[in-house]
């Protein structure tokens, strides 16, 4: 088999796994692609490594070995990540990340100058006469 083949399907899965962390809004759809993509990294760590392996006279099949730590590593950040997105959807009742960001960055403009949440209503009158 042609080394272009397993390029071209990781190349596809890694693209649908970006698509799906920049256009989604639910943050278990978003940690589901970024699985996506770090299934294709270790797609193309294993072709790379049949396709060198038959090349050299020694293997050492080094990119088998660290698809092993790759996914010993996305089982251990899938784990994290969903018991931080249970802990927030506990806490706010959702799991949708606009949402989410709306909330953590607080009011846009706060002080006595623009009339925030920290400001009397004398001194609110006197801003915007």
């Amino acid at each position: 088999m042609h080394l272009a083949y397993p390029a071209v399907l990781s190349a596809l899965l890694f693209c649908t796994g970006l698509y799906g962390v920049l256009a989604r809004r639910n943050a278990i759809l978003v940690l589901m692609s970024v699985e996506l993509m770090l299934n294709a990294v270790n797609l193309n760590l294993v072709a790379f490594d049949v396709w060198l392996s038959r090349a050299a006279k020694e293997t050492l099949h080094s990119g088998q070995a660290l698809t092993l730590f790759t996914i010993a590593i996305a089982a251990a950040e899938i784990g994290i990540g969903l018991a931080i997105v249970l802990a927030v959807y506990r806490n706010r009742g959702t799991s949708d990340i606009d949402k989410l960001r709306d909330t953590a960055e607080g009011p846009e403009a706060t002080g006595p100058d623009t009339g925030g949440p920290g400001t009397s209503a004398a001194e609110k009158a006197e801003a915007t006469a």
